[in-house]
């Protein structure tokens, strides 16, 4: 997923705050169940973050032009394992985390749906 840098996502000096990361990963996340036609969030079933494990390699800045890559690591029966980098304009990783989501169904931990491990098995550069 490509995305610019706003105004909003920088602090005074034109950095991008370390919090816009996490939402950046977390927009291409979705993105996987939309650019399918289906939402993230289906009937009673959803995810939550359990774990992130995050590597602030180098800032972006206002204006920049950024790609958020997502790829599955790991897929178990109620989890999920994901490693998200963002990349500049001129390719370079400047984030990475991988993050462990765990599905649940009215809120309870609950096996991940067919459909959503179908999605999840999709690489993305969206």
């Amino acid at each position: 997923m490509r995305l610019r840098v706003y105004y909003e996502d920088v602090d005074a000096g034109g950095i991008c705050y370390h919090s816009k990361y996490l939402n950046f990963c977390e927009r291409a996340r979705s993105e996987l169940f939309f650019s399918k036609g289906l939402s993230p969030i289906d009937g009673e079933y959803h995810f939550v973050v359990k774990h992130i494990d995050a590597d602030f390699l180098l800032p972006a800045k206002f204006g920049d032009m950024v790609t958020v890559r997502s790829s599955l690591i790991e897929l178990k029966g109620a989890s999920v394992r994901m490693l998200q980098e963002i990349a500049n304009q001129n390719s370079m990783r400047i984030f990475s985390m991988q993050v462990t989501l765990v599905c649940l169904k009215d809120d309870k931990i609950s096996k991940i749906p067919d459909h959503f491990k179908a999605i999840l098995h999709t690489n993305s550069e969206l």
